[in-house]
């Protein structure tokens, strides 16, 4: 797992956040002590990510950039052109990590396509680590085998206390892979568990906080997203927080398998 622990524990995610009120929260989040900020080709964010990342006055090495191709430009004919436009939308050379957003339905343009292209972008030095998103263990058993052994940096999912994803989690650690979890969060909906406020109100901190903990010491990495510098502060603060093994077990009892992000396109989940 040697590149995947090279990706911040705890990263930000710029879905909504466009504009000059973009940059500015993702400007808020860079102050607090984020280095870690993740992007898409479909989220419109890139801009406001470099724009903020410029604004801070950080050096390129000290933020970590993930962005993503999104699957309507994975076709051989899109692919490499949407990388170098996402890279002049950013400003950079390079990004840290570069991901497949979405599997493509049907195989219309077949796996074996994207995932050679995408070890084709880090060769090129595009992307410094590569990896997926939304991807099943059949799809990642099939991508691992096209690339250098532990190739893939990550896998994006969603995972949260209500999804933990154990056949996903399982067959990742099994191969090494880490997986990073968006919607962490679910919106901000898991802050009304009575579990996770009853641990936060114990160790003097938010159900939030507890929840990204709770993620990050099962050994995820978390981008969750917020536009407050209020969410953003106590979103970070979990970084500082250490839950007893009784609060663990108490949190994976949580899991329900609700999927908030399921779209018509989306593969056939495991979990």
């Amino acid at each position: 797992m040697a590149s995947s622990t090279l990706i911040p524990p705890l990263g930000l995610g710029t879905y909504g956040r466009t504009g000059p009120q973009g940059v500015d929260a993702i400007s808020t989040a860079l102050e607090i002590g984020y280095r870690h900020l993740d992007t898409a080709q479909s989220y419109d964010t890139e801009a406001t990510v470099g724009e903020a990342v410029r604004r801070s006055g950080l050096g390129r090495d000290a933020v970590f950039i993930t962005t993503k191709v999104a699957d309507t430009n994975l076709a051989p004919a899109d692919f490499m052109a949407s990388v170098r436009k996402s890279l002049d939308t950013i400003g950079v050379d390079q990004v840290d990590l570069l991901l497949i957003h979405w599997p493509v339905p049907q195989e219309v343009v077949p796996l074996e396509s994207y995932m050679e292209a995408l070890g084709q972008a880090r060769e090129a030095g595009y992307a410094r680590l590569i990896g997926v998103s939304n991807f099943t263990i059949a799809l990642l058993e099939r991508a691992q085998a096209l690339l250098d052994a532990q190739a893939l940096a990550t896998n994006q999912v969603e995972i949260h206390p209500w999804l933990q994803v154990p056949k996903l989690r399982d067959f990742a650690r099994g191969s090494g892979l880490q997986l990073t979890a968006y919607q962490p969060l679910v919106k901000g909906q898991v802050a009304t568990d009575p579990v996770l406020m009853r641990i936060a109100e114990e160790l003097g901190t938010g159900p939030a906080a507890v929840a990204l903990a709770f993620l990050m010491a099962e050994g995820h990495i978390v981008i969750p997203a917020s536009a407050s510098r209020t969410n953003l502060q106590n979103n970070w603060d979990a970084t500082t927080i250490i839950l007893t093994p009784e609060h663990m077990d108490q949190i994976r009892r949580l899991d329900r398998g609700y999927r908030h992000i399921n779209p018509a396109k989306s593969p056939r989940w495991d979990d």
